[in-house]
């Protein structure tokens, strides 16, 4: 699930009814690992289609949600809200990611 430009920290998929966890970040507290694994499967589950939480090359953390072309019932706009509400709602949460991203994966300090 690594990509050129990003790299996949999490992610749920609810055509699979499935819930990922990049072997890489193994080592995060156990407390984030059920987090993470939460605030993805609800969205998934309220919203429907995949959600990937994602790491860009500067370290940003991005969430990525997207569709299968046949899926009628996903809502484009609301999942957009929904990305945009855990934004705020668990913004020390992915501030906090960034920060262990960059210094563990870039080495920045």
């Amino acid at each position: 699930m690594e990509k050129k430009d990003s790299m996949v920290l999490c992610g749920a998929n609810s055509y699979e009814e499935k819930y990922y966890l990049n072997e890489l970040f193994s080592r995060l507290p156990e407390v984030i690992k059920q987090e993470l694994q939460i605030m993805c499967v609800l969205f998934t589950e309220e919203c429907g289609g995949i959600l990937t939480l994602e790491f860009l090359q500067d370290g940003t953390l991005v969430l990525r949600t997207r569709a299968d072309e046949r899926d009628f019932y996903y809502d484009e706009i609301e999942a957009g809200l929904q990305v945009r509400k855990l934004q705020r709602e668990k913004e020390e949460l992915l501030t906090s990611l960034e920060l262990y991203y960059r210094t563990v994966f870039l080495g920045e300090a």
